[in-house]
């Protein structure tokens, strides 16, 4: 019997019908996979242009070069969202102009956001610096939600702002929680937030997550917070300063089932990327120096999509990083402005004058800001910070531009009623700045450096040493208020500014002192005031204090 061939040419369909067969059912159980990426910026403080306004210097900060790298990213990634983490409508000159002095356009940062399509921003304790009228104005120019799961309207269940929002990329239903440093009460005037309170962000992380898991059945959850990294990580030491509540991104990664990645702001801190308990952390630094990245890599299984992969790192807004021509564009007539307010002469100096050793010794600079705090607020006593150490003033005219470098905070004047006690306690409290004395070293060499400049107060109206030999507690020497030893049941008129009225900076010292004067004018302007009116800049300090051995 004749053995049947098979042709050749059906020979190879029938190999490759079976090599199709083998890949189909290969693919079959190749899992679906999809990447997504979400950018994070975060305490951009009114920062647009990549300029430092106090110095008239170009500076690598901004978002006109943030929104180049935005850019970049998004034409290599179509599943992108864009979020922003808090501190956004204040902090620049550009911002204070903008909300003091000509507050009618639509507010500069809201306009560029919109520009870029934000999905979503978190409400930092600084939207409330310039009050409610401002900060509602700029909440309805965005046209993306400011976001906040722990700021309620008073006495109610409600929530001010949205808690969260979902948004779906690419089938994947992500969840974006916002939440806000519950500060605000110890730093700002009470009708600055007027009709809020603001509530544990640990309780309130862990209701909305539920909600989000649950009822909206999300598939991931992404934290926008104002708040950083509480403590040193090496040592659980909590950072100094803090008030209840104040940073609580590692409390919510330990104790907050649920959540994937947290983008943080607040702390003005760069952390590329940090794994707490699973979760994904990092923040974009301040100023918009960088941008922050995290990637994140899901499969579908049966029950629905799930992280398997995550990582995250920071972008910086270097040299190589040009500014955004469309960004640039929006933002020059606010820049116009600002520039000319900013020029504007106030007086002259017949010295130049620098913040430089304003933390070693006394200065006129400083001694500048005392005066003008002295005389507003009718007082016995004035606190001030060095906030600025390369403030400087020209010999010759002095501007705006000169103020705003040495008063760089939208701060308030106060004047409470202390005792002699409360004075000495919170100079003790300023003097931690310094750590325990070691011969040899200088000063500079001996500042602690967990503890922010800003917190260093001085003292005018009264004389003493600052002896950094003696134990913490018992540095201050010498103090005499009028020639004569300070009684510690003396009550005197202290001038300061509306963030340490409350405790801010650790001064719980003046927790419960009478507020016997508040002024509805930013320091700055009573500076600029007091410049117009006295013409010239004191250029002599008046050596009340001085630092030992």
């Amino acid at each position: 019997m004749k053995k049947r061939t098979i042709p050749p040419l059906l020979y190879s369909l029938s190999i490759l019908a079976f090599l199709l067969a083998i890949v189909f059912v290969a693919q079959s159980f190749v899992p679906e996979r999809v990447q997504i990426t979400i950018l994070g910026t975060t305490d951009l403080h009114g920062n647009i242009n990549p300029i430092d306004y106090y110095t008239d210097k170009p500076d690598n900060r901004g978002l006109a070069k943030v929104a180049t790298l935005i850019k970049r990213i998004r034409k290599e990634q179509a599943n992108t969202l864009l979020i922003d983490s808090g501190d956004t409508i204040q902090g620049s000159p550009l911002e204070s102009f903008h909300g003091r002095k000509n507050n009618v356009r639509i507010d500069p940062m809201m306009l560029v956001m919109n520009s870029l399509n934000y999905d979503a921003m978190a409400v930092g304790n600084h939207e409330y610096n310039f009050g409610l009228k401002v900060l509602e104005k700029a909440r309805g120019e965005a046209k993306f939600p400011w976001l906040s799961g722990n700021t309620y309207d008073k006495g109610t269940q409600h929530t001010h702002y949205k808690p969260y929002i979902v948004k779906e990329v690419a089938g994947v239903k992500i969840g974006i929680l916002g939440l806000t440093t519950p500060g605000i009460p110890y730093w700002d005037n009470p009708p600055n937030y007027a009709g809020l309170e603001f509530h544990d962000p640990v309780a309130e992380a862990r209701k909305w997550v539920t909600t989000l898991r649950t009822n909206e059945k999300v598939d991931v959850v992404v934290i926008a917070m104002h708040m950083g990294l509480g403590e040193d990580l090496r040592t659980g030491e909590a950072s100094s300063g803090q008030i209840p509540h104040e940073n609580e991104a590692i409390t919510i990664a330990k104790e907050v089932p649920g959540v994937d990645v947290i983008f943080m702001g607040h702390t003005h801190r760069e952390v590329p990327s940090l794994y707490i308990n699973g979760v994904l952390l990092t923040q974009a630094n301040h100023w918009g120096r960088h941008l922050a990245r995290a990637d994140l890599y899901l499969q579908k299984d049966p029950g629905g999509w799930r992280v398997y992969a995550k990582s995250a790192r920071t972008l910086p807004s270097d040299d190589r990083v040009e500014p955004d021509p469309d960004v640039v564009k929006l933002a020059e007539p606010y820049d116009r402005q600002t520039q000319e307010w900013l020029e504007r002469v106030v007086g002259q100096s017949s010295e130049e004058l620098t913040a430089e050793d304003a933390r070693f010794r006394d200065t006129a600079i400083l001694d500048l800001v005392q005066k003008v705090q002295l005389e507003a607020g009718k007082a016995d006593v004035s606190m001030v910070a060095s906030f600025n150490q390369q403030a400087r003033i020209a010999k010759g005219p002095v501007t705006v531009r000169d103020i705003a470098e040495l008063y760089v905070y939208e701060n308030t004047l106060a004047v409470l009623e202390v005792t002699g006690q409360q004075l000495k306690d919170a100079l003790e409290h300023s003097a931690k700045y310094y750590r325990d004395y070691e011969p040899g070293k200088t000063p500079r060499e001996l500042i602690n450096e967990r503890i922010p400049a800003y917190n260093f107060d001085i003292a005018e109206g009264v004389t003493y040493d600052l002896d950094i030999s003696k134990p913490i507690g018992s540095r201050i020497q010498n103090l005499r208020f009028k020639g004569q030893p300070l009684s510690m049941t003396r009550k005197l008129r202290l001038a300061t500014n509306n963030y340490r009225v409350n405790g801010g900076g650790g001064y719980t010292m003046y927790k419960d002192a009478p507020v016997v004067y508040r002024s509805s004018e930013e320091i700055r302007e009573l500076m600029i005031d007091w410049l117009e009116r006295n013409k010239t800049v004191p250029t002599k300090p008046n050596n009340n204090w001085r630092l030992l051995p």
